[in-house]
C-alpha cells in the first residue's frame, strides 16, 4: 500500500532494491478494485434477496390473516347486515362513517354530514372529524369513489383488504427494523416468523378490523424502522434528510389514525430523554425527533379542527419542558460522576415539574376535561386511592385494561420467543449499564456517542433506542393487557436482532473465553436457522389445520333486531342502550343514538352514565325522564347485561352503577358500610313484569331471547 513520506535522494542500488516492493504494491492495487466490486455485488445481491423476502413474507402474512377472517365468518357468503354486525362495538361505529360517506350524493355533502353530524349523539350537532380519528375512512371512501373498481369490488371488501394490506406493510417494517439492527436479513425473517407464530399475542386484526390501532401500528412500525436508521452514525446528508422525512410522514399518519397516539409517543419521548441524558444518543438527533413529534401533533390538531385534547396532551408539555430545561442547564454533561449524577437528577426534577406546570396551565386555559377519565383510571389502577368513579371502574373491570395474564408468557415460550428475548435483553441491559456508567464517569472525553475505547463494550445508538423502547413498552404491556400488541411485535424484532447480532455473540463468547471470528459467524447464522426450522416443524401443521377449519357467522338474535328496527321504526327514531350495541344500530340501520363507544368526551361519559340507569335500581319515572332528556324514542335492554355473569361481583355493570349511586350490590358478599339499600328494584328486571308504573311510560314493541325493545311514551 502506498504511503507518503519525506523525499530523499535515491541511489541506483536503492531503485533496484525497491522495485520488487513497488511491483507488489501495484499488483495489490490492481486487485483492490476487483475485491471492492465483489463486495459491492454481494451487497446488492443480499439487498435484493432480503428485500424480496421482506415483500413476500409481508404479503403472505396479509393473505394468511385475510383467509383466517374469511374462514372464521364465511364473510363472502353471509348477508350484508351480518357482515356489518361482525364489526363489533366501536369497530362498527368507525365503519359506519365510511358507509355514510359512500352513501352521500356528493363528497361535499359527505363532508358536511361529518362536520355537522346530528345522528351520532341525539339532540346535539358534533364535528366528527374533530371528535374522532376517522380521516382514514374519509380517505378510503374518496378512493373508492374515484377508482374504477365499483363493478369488481364491494365497498366492504375494499375496506378490509386495505387493512389487511397494511398488515403486509407492518410485518415488512418489523423485518426491516430487525435487519437494520443486526446487519442480516435472516434476522428479519426470524422476526416475521415469530410475529406469525405468535399471532394470538401480536395482532387481533382478523376479528377487530376497523379498530384504530390496526390502522396506526403499521405506521408506528415504519417510524421505528426509520428512527433506527436515522440514529446510525455518519449518515450522508441526503440519506439523513430522506430519513427525517420518512419519520415525519409516519409519525403524522400514526398520530392521525389513533386517538391514543399521544400516550405512545410520550413513551418514545421518554426513551429519547433517557438516552440523551446518558449520552447514548446525539443531542441534535434527539432534538429533531422531539420537534417532529410536536409538529406532527400540531398538524393533526389543525386537521381535527383544533381538538383541545391534543393541545392539552402530556407529550407537548413534556417536549417543550425538555427544550426549556436544556436552555437553563447548558453545562449538564460536564463534571465528575457524582457532579453529573446530581445535575441529571436536578434536570429530571426540573423537566417533571415544568411538564406538570405547563400541562395544568394549558388545561385550565382550554377548560379541558376530555382525558380526566384516563388519569382517574391510572390513579385507581396503581393503588393511589380507591374510587367509586363509574368511568374509572368501567375500565378497571375490563380484562383488556387489566394486568397481562401469566399464560401469555407460556404461549410466547412455546415459540422460543420469550426465552430468546430474555437472553438478548439481559445482555444488552448489562452493556447499557456499563456504557451509561462510563459516559457519566468520563464526561470530558471526546469520543463519539455509542463508541468507547477498544477492548471495552459499546452500544450503538440505534440499539440503545430499541432497548429502552422495548423495556418501557414492556412495562406498559405488563400493566395493561390491551397494549401488549405494541410490545410483543417489537419483542419479535428485538429477540431476532440479538440472535443475529455479531456484537452480542462476540461479547458472550469473550465472556466464556471462546472468542473466535469464525465462531461468531457460525453462531449468528446457525442459531436463527435452527429456530426457523423448529418453528416450521412445530407450527406449520397447526397453521394448515387452522386454514382448513371453516366456521360461519351466527348471531340470529342481533340480525333479527336490526331487521326489525329497519322495518318498524322511523328513520329519525332515537335509540338508547349499551354503547357496544348502539354502534351496530348506527351502522346497520342509520338510526340516531343517545350514546356510543367513543368514550373520549366528558359530556358523552355523563350521557352514558345517565342512559345506563336502565340497569340500575331506579324508579321508572326517573329512568323515563333521563331517557327523554336525550330525545329517546326506543330503549334496548340486553339480558346479557341485566343478568351478567361474565364478571365477578363488584365488576358487573349493574354493580358499578349501584356503587356509583350509593346502593348496596346484589347477591352474597360484603358491601361498603356507607352503601344503602335502594328504594326501588332493578329497572331492567322489573320492567318485564308489566306493572302499571312501568307500562305507563314504556311499551314493549320487540322481544327475542336476547333483546327487549321498549317504546317510550311522550307524556310528561
Amino acid at each position: 500500500m502506498m504511503s507518503i513520506r519525506q523525499r530523499r535522494e535515491i541511489r541506483a542500488t536503492e531503485v533496484s532494491e525497491d522495485f520488487p516492493a513497488q511491483e507488489e504494491n501495484v499488483k495489490l492495487e490492481n486487485k483492490l478494485p476487483s475485491g471492492c466490486t465483489s463486495r459491492r455485488l454481494w451487497k446488492i445481491l443480499s439487498l435484493t434477496i432480503g428485500g424480496t423476502i421482506a415483500l413476500c413474507i409481508g404479503l403472505l402474512t396479509s393473505v394468511y390473516l385475510a383467509t383466517l377472517h374469511e374462514n372464521d365468518l364465511w364473510f363472502s357468503n353471509i348477508k350484508e347486515v351480518e357482515r356489518e354486525i361482525s364489526f363489533r362495538t366501536e369497530c362498527g361505529l368507525y365503519y359506519s362513517y365510511y358507509k355514510q360517506m359512500l352513501q352521500a350524493p356528493t363528497l361535499v355533502q359527505g363532508f358536511h354530514g361529518l362536520i355537522y353530524d346530528n345522528k351520532t349523539e341525539s339532540m346535539k350537532t358534533i364535528n366528527l372529524l374533530q371528535r374522532m380519528n376517522i380521516y382514514q375512512e374519509v380517505f378510503l371512501s374518496i378512493l373508492y369513489r374515484v377508482l374504477p373498481i365499483q363493478k369488481y369490488l364491494e365497498p366492504v371488501y375494499f375496506y378490509i383488504y386495505t387493512l389487511f394490506g397494511l398488515q403486509a406493510i407492518y410485518v415488512t417494517a418489523l423485518y426491516i427494523t430487525s435487519w437494520l439492527l443486526s446487519g442480516t436479513w435472516l434476522s428479519g425473517l426470524l422476526a416475521a416468523f415469530w410475529y406469525v407464530t405468535n399471532r394470538i399475542d401480536t395482532t387481533r386484526v382478523e376479528f377487530t378490523i376497523p379498530l384504530r390501532e390496526n390502522w396506526a401500528l403499521p405506521f408506528f412500525a415504519i417510524q421505528i424502522a426509520a428512527i433506527t436508521y436515522f440514529l446510525r452514525p455518519n449518515l450522508q446528508p441526503l440519506s439523513e434528510r430522506l430519513t427525517l422525512l420518512a419519520i415525519f410522514i409516519s409519525t403524522f399518519l400514526f398520530s392521525l389514525t389513533w386517538q391514543f397516539n399521544q400516550f405512545m409517543m410520550l413513551m418514545q419521548a421518554l426513551v429519547l430523554f433517557t438516552l440523551d441524558s446518558l449520552d447514548m444518543l446525539p443531542a441534535v438527533k434527539a432534538t429533531w425527533l422531539y420537534g417532529i413529534q410536536i409538529t406532527s401533533l400540531l398538524l393533526v390538531c389543525i386537521l381535527q379542527f383544533f381538538n383541545s385534547m391534543i393541545l392539552g396532551s402530556l407529550l407537548i408539555s413534556f417536549n417543550l419542558s425538555v427544550f426549556v430545561a436544556r436552555k437553563l442547564q447548558k453545562n449538564l454533561k460536564t463534571g465528575s460522576f457524582l457532579n453529573r449524577l446530581g445535575k441529571l437528577l436536578l434536570h429530571l426534577f426540573m423537566v417533571l415539574c415544568l411538564t406538570l406546570f405547563l400541562n395544568n396551565i394549558i388545561k385550565k386555559i382550554l377548560n379541558l376535561k376530555s382525558d380526566e377519565h384516563i388519569f382517574k383510571f391510572l390513579k385507581a389502577k396503581f393503588g393511589l386511592g380507591a374510587t367509586r368513579d363509574f368511568d374509572a371502574n368501567l375500565y378497571l373491570c375490563e380484562e383488556a385494561f387489566g394486568l397481562l395474564p401469566f399464560n401469555t408468557f407460556g404461549r410466547l415460550s412455546d415459540t422460543l420467543l420469550f426465552y430468546a428475548y430474555i437472553f438478548v435483553l439481559s445482555i444488552t441491559v448489562t452493556v447499557a449499564f456499563v456504557v451509561a456508567f462510563h459516559n457519566l464517569s468520563d464526561s470530558t472525553s471526546q469520543q463519539s456517542v455509542g463508541k468507547m475505547e477498544k477492548g471495552t463494550v459499546n452500544l450503538k445508538p440505534e440499539t440503545a433506542y430499541n432497548l429502552i423502547h422495548t423495556i418501557l413498552f414492556g412495562f406498559l404491556a405488563l400493566s395493561t393487557m390491551r397494549m401488549k400488541y405494541l410490545w410483543t411485535s417489537h419483542m419479535c424484532v428485538f429477540a431476532s436482532f440479538g440472535l443475529c447480532s455479531p456484537e452480542i455473540w462476540e461479547l458472550l463468547l469473550k465472556s466464556v473465553h471462546l472468542y473466535n471470528p469464525k465462531r461468531i459467524c457460525i453462531m449468528r447464522y446457525s442459531v436463527p436457522i435452527l429456530i426457523l426450522l423448529y418453528l416450521c416443524y412445530k407450527f406449520w401443521p397447526g397453521m394448515m389445520d387452522e386454514l382448513s377449519e371453516l366456521r360461519e357467522f351466527y348471531d340470529p338474535d342481533t340480525v333479527e333486531l336490526m331487521n326489525w328496527i329497519n322495518s318498524n321504526t322511523p328513520r329519525k327514531a332515537v335509540f338508547a342502550g349499551s354503547m357496544q350495541l348502539l354502534a351496530g344500530v348506527k351502522l346497520c340501520t342509520g338510526r340516531t343514538l343517545t350514546n356510543h363507544p367513543h368514550y373520549e368526551d366528558s359530556s358523552l361519559r355523563e350521557r352514558t352514565r345517565a342512559v345506563y340507569q336502565i340497569y340500575a335500581k331506579r324508579a321508572p319515572e326517573e329512568v323515563h325522564a333521563l331517557l327523554r332528556s336525550f330525545g329517546t324514542d326506543y330503549v334496548i335492554l340486553e339480558d346479557s347485561i341485566c343478568y351478567e355473569r361474565r364478571h365477578h361481583r363488584g365488576c358487573r355493570l349493574r354493580d358499578l352503577l349501584d356503587i356509583a349511586n350509593g346502593h348496596m350490590m346484589d347477591g352474597p358478599g360484603e358491601n361498603d358500610p356507607d352503601l344503602k339499600p335502594a328504594d326501588h328494584p332493578r329497572f331492567c328486571e322489573e320492567i318485564k313484569r308489566n306493572l302499571p308504573p312501568y307500562v305507563a311510560h314504556f311499551t314493549r314493541v320487540f322481544q327475542n331471547k336476547t333483546f327487549h325493545v321498549y317504546k317510550l311514551s311522550r307524556n310528561k
